[in-house]
C-alpha cells in the first residue's frame, strides 16, 4: 500500500504515459495539498462580495478604436475538449450542427476570418484529430501559428490511501481530465506561449468553444489594453438560475477571487446562493496579457497554484460501486487570484450563451436566434418575448439523434412562444409555430405526430 504522502507511484506512473516534468511538478503540488488535509474550501467568513465593477454597455466608444488597432497582436483561444456525451455524442461537441448547418467550429472559423484573427484551439486526446479534418475546410486559419494544443491529463486518486487509482478492466479510467486551469501549464508544455510571444501577440480571448455569445468585442480589448491589465474576466449578472454556479467574490486585501460550487463549505451554501450578495458569475471569457503570464510562470517555476478543487467521485463514473476518487481539479478563471492588478468587467448576458443541454440546442435552432453576416448568433431582434424556457422529456429528447429523429424538420417556431414543456413522445412536421405557454403531453407510450403547418397555444392535446 502507498504510505499517504508518497508522491512517487504517482511520478512514476505519469512519466510511464509520457506526460512533461512540468505537469507532473503541478499535479504533486495539489497532491500533497490533498494529504496535509487541504480542501480548497472557501468559506463565506474568509471573503467579501463584490458590489459594482466596470460595465462594458458604458465604456466610451474610444475604446473600440484602441481595441481595433490591438487586434493584429491578438489571438482567439478556445476551449475544444469536450465530447458532448451528456447529449450523446461520441466526437467534440463542436462538429455539432447549430445553425443553418453550420457547427461551433464553422461558426467561429467564419467568425475569425472576417476579422483577421488567428485561431487556438486548446484539445483534448479525443478532439484534436476530428477537430483539425474539420478546419481543413478553412485554408485562411492554417498558416504559422499552429491550430491547437493538447490538454494533459493526471491520475485519479484513491481516497482509502491516497494511492493512484488502478482499473484494469478499462485503463483509461485511471485518468480525468485536470480542469481547464490546465491551459497555463499546456500553453508551456506545447510550446504554444514562446510560439505566440515571439510571433509578436502580446494578447488572448479565451473562452469555451459551445459559447456562441464569446465573440471578440473591440471595446472590451480596448479597455483591456488602455489599462495595461495582466489578467481580465468578464463576469455577467447572476439570476436564479445561476445559483448553483460559481461566483466573483473578494479576499479583504481586495484581490478578486473565483469561488466555485466544489469549494464551498456545505453550511455556507445559503449565502453562495444569495444572488443578491454574490451578484456576478464568471463567464469563463477571459483575457491575457501574454508577456505577464510569461513572466509569472518563470517567477513561480511553472506552478501557478491556483486554488485546487478536490472532486469526489467513484472511479467508474457509470458504477457508483467502484472505488471512491479523488479528482484534483483546477479552473482557469481561478487564475484572478494569481496576478496582481487582476480585473473583471461586467457584460451583457448574450456574452454567455452555451448550449451545455438539447433544451438549449433547440432554442438556438429555431427562429428565436438569427446568424449574422458576420457569422454572430444572436437573439431575433423580432421576439418581444422574454427569454425561452424549455423542458423536454429527457426519456425522448436528451440525446441529439432522439432529438433530430423527432424534429426532422428543424425546430419549430417558437418567436412567440414563452416556455414549451414537453412530456413524452412527440414527432413534429414542418412549418409547426408554437404560442405563448405550451404544454405538449402524451401520456401512452405510442408516439403522437404533430401534423405540418400546426399552430399550438397551450396545453395539447387538450383535455
Amino acid at each position: 500500500m502507498t504510505v499517504p504522502g508518497n508522491f512517487a507511484p504517482f511520478a512514476q506512473k505519469m512519466q510511464a504515459e509520457g506526460l512533461p516534468q512540468i505537469v507532473i511538478k503541478n499535479f504533486e503540488h495539489y497532491y500533497h495539498q490533498l494529504v496535509q488535509g487541504q480542501t480548497g474550501l472557501i468559506p463565506e467568513s474568509s471573503i467579501e462580495p463584490v458590489e459594482s465593477l466596470p460595465n462594458v454597455a458604458e465604456f466610451p466608444v474610444e475604446l473600440a478604436e484602441i481595441g481595433r488597432k490591438a487586434m493584429a497582436q491578438t489571438v482567439l483561444l478556445k476551449l475544444n475538449g469536450g465530447l458532448g456525451t451528456s447529449m450523446g455524442l461520441e466526437k467534440a461537441k463542436s462538429l455539432l450542427s447549430v445553425k443553418e448547418g453550420l457547427t461551433f467550429l464553422d461558426i467561429i472559423a467564419r467568425q475569425v476570418q472576417l476579422a483577421g484573427l488567428p485561431l487556438v484551439l486548446m484539445n483534448s486526446y479525443n478532439t484534436h484529430a476530428d477537430s483539425l479534418a474539420a478546419l481543413k475546410l478553412y485554408p485562411y486559419l492554417w498558416r504559422g501559428i499552429p491550430l491547437d494544443f493538447l490538454q494533459h491529463k493526471v491520475p485519479k486518486v484513491l481516497r482509502a490511501d491516497f494511492s493512484p487509482a488502478t482499473w484494469p478492466a478499462d485503463p483509461g479510467l485511471e485518468w480525468c481530465p485536470p480542469g481547464h486551469g490546465d491551459i497555463y501549464t499546456a500553453l508551456v508544455t506545447s510550446g504554444m506561449l514562446s510560439t505566440l510571444l515571439q510571433a509578436g501577440y502580446h494578447y488572448v480571448f479565451v473562452s469555451n468553444v459551445d459559447n456562441l455569445g464569446a465573440i471578440l468585442e473591440p471595446s472590451i480589448l480596448g479597455y483591456f489594453v488602455k489599462n495595461e491589465l495582466p489578467f481580465m474576466m468578464e463576469v455577467a449578472d447572476r439570476t436564479e438560475a445561476d445559483k448553483k454556479g460559481g461566483h466573483l467574490a473578494k479576499l479583504p486585501t481586495g484581490q478578486l477571487i473565483l469561488r466555485e460550487s466544489a469549494q464551498c463549505p456545505d453550511e455556507d451554501m445559503a449565502t453562495f446562493q444569495d444572488i443578491a450578495r454574490h451578484q456576478y458569475f464568471n463567464t469563463n471569457n477571459l483575457w491575457l496579457h501574454l508577456p505577464t503570464l510569461h513572466g509569472l510562470l518563470a517567477a513561480k517555476e511553472n506552478v501557478l497554484g491556483l486554488a485546487m478543487i478536490r472532486n469526489s467521485k467513484t472511479l467508474d463514473p457509470r458504477d457508483p460501486t467502484s472505488p471512491p476518487v479523488y479528482q484534483l481539479e483546477t479552473a482557469m478563471g481561478s487564475a484572478i487570484a494569481v496576478f496582481e492588478g487582476a480585473q473583471a468587467v461586467r457584460v451583457p448576458r448574450a456574452r454567455f450563451a452555451p448550449i451545455k443541454k438539447t433544451n438549449d440546442l433547440l432554442d438556438v435552432r429555431s427562429d428565436n436566434y438569427v446568424l449574422s453576416d458576420e457569422f454572430q448568433i444572436a437573439p431575433n431582434p423580432e421576439r418581444r418575448l422574454g427569454p425561452m424556457v424549455i423542458e423536454l422529456d429527457p426519456r425522448y429528447y436528451q440525446l441529439i439523434d432522439d432529438l433530430e429523429a423527432r424534429f426532422p424538420h428543424g425546430a419549430p417556431s417558437l418567436l412567440e412562444c414563452e416556455r414549451l414543456t414537453i412530456k413524452g413522445d412527440f414527432k413534429f412536421g414542418r412549418g409547426v409555430t408554437l404560442k405563448n405557454s405550451v404544454e405538449l403531453v402524451n401520456s401512452t407510450e405510442r408516439q403522437i405526430t404533430i401534423e405540418a403547418d400546426t399552430e399550438i397555444s397551450g396545453r395539447w392535446p387538450a383535455i
